[in-house]
């Protein structure tokens, strides 16, 4: 049987954590915690009756929900602006008119298109998958050890990328202004179809940054074992490693695994990292089905699985408490 990573073992990495610019209060000794909550009420991925299995971001406006913001009068007097025009003035007014202790981010999280250790699974049932050939690199004719993606997972990719065409043409919605990716290929693979040769404004470049911590959540599974920084450097010559990033995967050890807990608390550290360094509102992560749910648990979001390709966007509120 696996064993579990501790969740001491994880947390030990707190420390390594960036914190918050403004670190310390007026009265500059006092340390803080920052708290995400979930801001509800603008994507129909936040409403309980929304069901995630039949959910199609790209039938529905990436699950913008049309209705009117208090900003909308200063803000659209001749009724021409885009629902996404008009939500996105009233998320840049709420960080205009919040402290200094509390910033609005939107997050675009997307699950990569499906990789061949996802048809694997289909084609061999869970129980065979889980019991034994998931510890395998491959079947002899394909293999899924940092899996790449399949035809139908390059083609919603494929998808993704038609979808933020036309809503970047239409919609004008607001282009991400910064790019993270999990360091396992069939996320590279995908954040690279989606969001390359489109129309991006000039100051908001696909420069992605590739960070440790928004892996799937490690097993001993083959698929969740990452190639080294060179092979990926070389995939993706022009993207940006998090400072520190080490050459060997020093996380998978086919042996150990790692528990919810363990992986909230990563999630947690680098979601830290990213809210701390990063001033900018409006964020793209390419991430996996269970490393994006234990995103959502850490920012208070109700329960929504992601199938291969889905991306949904969360506003999130982040406020920092100090404590003595």
């Amino acid at each position: 049987m696996v064993q579990l990573f501790a969740s001491s073992l994880v947390l030990a990495l707190v420390s390594t954590s960036t914190a918050w610019k403004l670190g310390v209060s007026d009265c500059g000794s006092n340390s803080h915690y920052i708290n995400y909550t979930t801001v509800t009420g603008f994507f129909l991925q936040d409403d309980s009756a929304t069901i995630p299995s039949s959910f199609d971001y790209s039938t529905v406006n990436f699950g913008l929900i049309n209705q009117t913001y208090s900003t909308d009068d200063a803000f659209d007097k001749c009724g021409r602006k885009t629902q996404w025009q008009k939500f996105a003035n009233y998320v840049n007014t709420l960080n205009k008119e919040s402290g200094d202790d509390v910033t609005y981010k939107v997050l675009w999280m997307g699950r990569h298109g499906e990789g061949y250790h996802n048809a694997a699974e289909t084609f061999y049932g869970t129980p065979a998958w889980n019991c034994y050939w998931s510890e395998l690199e491959g079947n002899g004719t394909v293999r899924w050890d940092d899996a790449l993606l399949t035809e139908a997972g390059i083609a919603q990719a494929e998808k993704a990328n038609k979808f933020w065409k036309y809503e970047l043409e239409n919609q004008r919605i607001p282009a991400p202004q910064s790019y993270y990716s999990s360091p396992l290929r069939r996320c590279l693979y995908t954040a690279n179809i989606t969001f390359s040769g489109l129309d991006l404004p000039e100051d908001r470049p696909f420069v992605p940054t590739i960070k440790e911590f928004f892996r799937e959540g490690i097993s001993i599974h083959t698929c969740d074992r990452r190639s080294n920084k060179t092979t990926i450097a070389g995939l993706v010559p022009t993207w940006k490693f998090e400072p520190g990033f080490p050459e060997q995967d020093p996380y998978w050890t086919g042996v150990l695994g790692e528990d919810s807990s363990s992986q909230d608390a990563r999630s947690k550290i680098v979601l830290d990292e990213v809210f701390s360094e990063d001033d900018n509102t409006w964020l793209s992560i390419t991430a996996h089905s269970g490393e994006i749910a234990s995103i959502l648990r850490t920012l208070g979001h109700r329960t929504f699985s992601l199938s291969t390709g889905q991306i949904i966007p969360v506003l999130v509120k982040a406020q920092k408490l100090y404590q003595a």
